[in-house]
């Protein structure tokens, strides 16, 4: 399709109405002795549906590695420093500027996570008032560093922080965790940042096989009945139950009328257990990964809020062979440490750079030939912004399009996004390689991998 006339005004007011789709996260643990360097890491998520990454730490080689990829990232304060953040801004201040501040913002980031199930970790010495305190001074230094609207703070739960998980409906937190609870989430909705929760029906599964239904545990149900709370809802799988039963712990509260959006900030299913596990298989491990992707990428909520997107991140990226744990914990990646895929899970899109196709055993191409960086379209922008930038491109920005016109080689296939990386690729290279020149209001991504696809031979432009 050919870009039609626009005048920059419209394209100014359909960008002011960008806004974010559900997308796919993944989790990036470093527990291993295998795993390939960051910059490689990087690199080839740009050629996935994988648009937010979560990591445990705020590792500098991963912060510079994901620099100008256009992908989000979410750090962390590891449980043992949320102490010493709790003192005071001044020491939240100086983590936050030796951590965070130096990659940004050529590097994404756009949340904190203050420890990672901190309020469940059998521990004496981690003090649960330090937390919501920790939360409090990095949010204050955010403001005081005009960056509060754009990195937002959190802290990741297990479900063990709820007295019970189902029915959904009557869902309530741990009574003595209830204090501390109401104070994060009162900050959470004062100051727009997601609840965000672990949910993992696998060890519900593998705990109670007799009496969890698999096909519950694996997101789906073959026969198209489920389970049913009390109050009506109709569960046909465990992880819509889990995150309602987190919404109703969150409107016991009383934060019923003031929104406070949930996050799944992991899930996941492993392909190998201790000896007698016969839950975590590849073949489950696949069916689970793909559904819950498959779920990631809808807009579809739960039966207690249907129209919530739900944003989720997969657990995990690699198997990490140096976790503690039984095997299971060492085995939930979908790529082995050497790069190759546990299983064959689909992390393709169509119009993502290098053809969509992801394998951290192959040379990036491009490198020998032609530019060593493009610029395409973030395979979930909204089509009605992306087309408004392929207008402006083709037309004050001074880009020639002729290539995606019906004659040219570029034509196919006729898709938004196709013709739009074309033409914001051409933009970027002409007006140099910086990052900002491949920003259209975030709908353009930098990658390192060759997008050229069939006639089309990005190389040549």
């Amino acid at each position: 399709m050919a870009p039609s006339p626009t005048k920059f005004l419209v394209l100014s007011l359909l960008l002011t109405l960008f806004h974010n789709v559900s997308g796919v996260g993944i989790n990036y643990g470093t527990l291993g002795n295998n795993l390939p360097p960051p910059k490689r890491v990087a690199q080839l998520l740009q050629s996935t549906l994988i648009d937010k990454v979560k990591i445990y730490d705020t590792n500098p080689d991963i912060l510079e590695a994901f620099s100008n990829t256009g992908i989000d990232l979410i750090v962390a304060v590891e449980n043992n420093h949320v102490a010493n953040i709790s003192a005071g801004t001044s020491a939240a201040d100086q983590w936050f500027g030796t951590r965070v501040a130096p990659f940004i913002p050529a590097t994404s980031v756009v949340a904190i996570a203050v420890g990672n199930e901190y309020l469940t970790q059998d521990h004496d010495d981690l003090d649960p008032k330090a937390l919501v305190q920790a939360m409090q001074n990095l949010h204050a230094v955010l403001i005081s560093r005009g960056l509060d609207r754009k990195i937002k703070v959190t802290t990741p739960h297990s479900m063990a922080v709820l007295a019970s998980s189902f029915p959904p409906s009557a869902s309530t937190f741990a009574i003595n965790l209830i204090p501390t609870i109401t104070a994060i989430v009162g900050f959470l909705a004062d100051t727009g940042a997601p609840f965000m929760v672990n949910a993992y029906p696998y060890f519900a599964y593998r705990d109670n096989p007799g009496t969890i239904s698999l096909e519950y545990a694996l997101l789906g149900n073959a026969t198209g009945t489920g389970v049913r709370d009390p109050k009506g809802y109709m569960y046909t799988n465990m992880l819509d139950a889990q995150i309602d039963a987190a919404r109703s712990a969150i409107s016991a509260l009383g934060f019923g009328n003031r929104s406070v959006q949930i996050t799944v900030s992991e899930s996941g299913w492993p392909s190998k257990g201790e000896s007698g596990d016969t839950a975590a298989t590849p073949e489950n491990a696949k069916t689970y990964n793909t559904r819950l992707i498959e779920r990631g990428q809808s807009t579809r909520g739960t039966p207690m809020r249907p129209k919530d997107n739900i944003e989720i991140f997969v657990f995990a990226l690699f198997n990490e062979n140096k976790k503690k744990g039984d095997a299971s914990e060492r085995n939930f990646g979908i790529f082995n440490g050497d790069g190759s895929k546990v299983y064959d899970v689909d992390l393709s899109c169509e119009f993502c750079s290098g053809g969509g196709k992801l394998g951290f055993g192959e040379k990036v191409s491009g490198v020998a030939r032609g530019p060593s960086v493009w610029c395409v379209a973030k395979p979930h922008a909204d089509e009605k912004v992306v087309q408004a930038v392929l207008d402006f491109c083709c037309g004050s920005g001074g880009v020639d399009c002729r290539e995606i016109y019906d004659s040219g080689k570029c034509f196919e296939p006729n898709k938004v996004h196709a013709h739009a990386s074309y033409a914001m690729n051409v933009y970027y290279q002409m007006h140099g390689r910086n990052y900002w020149n491949c920003d259209f209001k975030g709908t353009g991504l930098v990658t390192f991998s060759d997008p050229s696809y069939g006639t089309c031979r990005y190389d040549d432009i």
